[in-house]
């Protein structure tokens, strides 16, 4: 049967067209770098010219089997295609939430482009597509954690640029509790249970010697751990992550590698120059009301119903310049606006550490660069903890008020990976970079091209579409 059917095709087409898929194919393997794909090309011979396999072996069958088959047929080639296009050209993100307003909007569907910064080679190869981690209804894993294959990155257009709006995963993403999967482990779980958990017991961290202090905050950490890893049933199993299968966030690139970053009354200085603030930057405003905002009002300010049940419920919302400005303006509605005060306490990164650094007032701190050499000392352990032994996978101890490093002392440290700094433009509703810190480069996923599709979560069906956004090019929401 295979004779014949080969019999019928016009030989040199199919030679055309094998020379040029497997020309295709060999470009892709020299981007990539992967000559293990080289046993694929028998396969497409086979494919075009020999047809030993009978890959539609299905065809020749009757009744179910034939409607059946050529149904998974169908589906295996299109999961395929999309795994192949999602992993190495370009994926759709959805913007969850309101930590990039007002630049991008909760609801705006982004093109991201692998390209742009090169796409990763997977980490994790054998997922499910068109999921990040979970399998939708069962609710289990959409992956399988071997193999594993080493970060590497292919390379693409360019490098991540200073106020770039970036697609990354999650770096504190890498463990979390099954009942709480949103809730950053370290800050939220552990430290936060650890805290409440020591609440009686008076300490005075200005009275304690920094490895004192280094001890302290280890002691409220594994306290928080530990209770945490002894109640499943409040928090669920813990669980981890590899780097590719965390969490998708998407913020704006405010610091570089090898840069100092440091944010003075809320303007971010790299290298004490002032960078420039998105257009769209929003600050948390106290305002009280003589009277109910209008629909119109709310629209041309960009107001949206989260703004305004945050400030029925807590007295304050998120207003960028332009509109505090006009709200300030109109006596009849607005009794008064004020930039919201500091807040105090808050638990900032590094999390095991006091630094008196605020939201608005943080740093100075240096980002750390490939290659790059920092001298590390007991008062700055904190800040390269994290990027040592979590992200380059070295055993770091803290003793006597001396550094260990894979068993040896040491106070230098070379970086093996690029770093970045990232934050929202909702600058004081944003869970960024201030909270868990650096992302490393092997956690970039791409960077978004344009908005194909924006629908406003206050209004359904076709009066909720935002016309004026689709299609817009993010490099050009500054």
């Amino acid at each position: 049967m295979i004779d014949k059917e080969k019999a019928k095709l016009n030989m040199k087409v199919q030679w055309a067209k094998f020379i040029g898929v497997t020309v295709l194919y060999l470009l892709f393997l020299v981007w990539v770098k992967s000559w293990l794909g080289l046993v694929v090309v028998p396969f497409i011979f086979d494919v075009y010219i020999t047809k030993k396999i009978k890959w539609q072996w299905w065809k020749d069958s009757e009744g179910p089997t034939r409607f059946i088959m050529s149904w998974v047929d169908a589906l295996v080639f299109a999961l395929v295609a999309v795994y192949f296009i999602n992993q190495f050209f370009f994926q759709n993100y959805v913007i969850p939430s309101s930590s990039l307003e007002k630049s991008l909007l909760t609801g705006d569907y982004l093109f991201v482009s692998k390209v742009s910064y090169g796409p990763r080679i997977p980490e994790t190869p054998l997922t499910m597509p068109l999921t990040q981690h979970t399998l939708p209804v069962i609710n289990t894993k959409s992956y399988i954690e071997w193999p594993h294959w080493e970060y590497r990155r292919v390379k693409g257009l360019g490098n991540v640029q200073l106020n770039d709006i970036v697609v990354f995963n999650y770096p504190a993403g890498d463990t979390l509790v099954e009942n709480y999967p949103n809730a950053d482990f370290y800050r939220d779980i552990c430290y936060a249970t650890g805290y409440q958990l020591l609440a009686n017991q008076y300490v005075d961290l200005s009275k304690m010697t920094p490895q004192q202090k280094y001890d302290y905050f280890q002691k409220v950490y594994k306290t928080g751990h530990d209770y945490v890893a002894a109640s499943p049933q409040q928090f669920g199993n813990i669980i981890s992550r590899p780097t590719d299968r965390r969490e998708n966030y998407v913020k704006r690139c405010v610091g570089l590698p090898g840069m100092t970053l440091q944010i003075k009354n809320r303007i971010v200085y790299l290298n004490g120059k002032p960078n420039k603030e998105p257009e769209n930057v929003q600050y948390t405003y106290n305002v009280q009301l003589n009277q109910p905002v209008s629909d119109d009002l709310m629209k041309e300010l960009g107001i949206s119903m989260e703004d305004l049940g945050s400030l029925n419920s807590n007295g304050y919302m998120p207003l960028t310049k332009r509109a505090a400005k006009a709200l300030a303006a109109n006596k009849t509605l607005v009794k008064s606006i004020k930039l919201a005060p500091e807040m105090k306490n808050d638990i900032l990164y590094p999390l095991d550490a006091v630094t008196g650094w605020t939201r608005d007032n943080y740093g100075p701190i240096w980002i750390p660069k490939k290659g790059a050499t920092v001298k590390l000392d007991m008062n700055n352990i904190a800040i390269y903890e994290r990027p040592i032994r979590a992200y380059e996978h070295n055993k770091l101890e803290v003793k006597g008020g001396k550094i260990y490093i894979n068993g040896k002392q040491t106070d230098r440290y070379t970086f093996k990976m690029d770093y970045y700094w990232m934050m929202g433009d909702n600058r004081h509703n944003s869970a960024d970079s201030r909270y868990w810190g650096f992302v490393p480069e092997d956690h970039i996923v791409g960077k978004p091209i344009f908005i194909w599709w924006s629908s406003d979560p206050d209004h359904r069906g076709f009066s909720g579409i935002r016309w004026s956004r689709l299609f817009r090019f993010v490099d050009n929401i500054k």
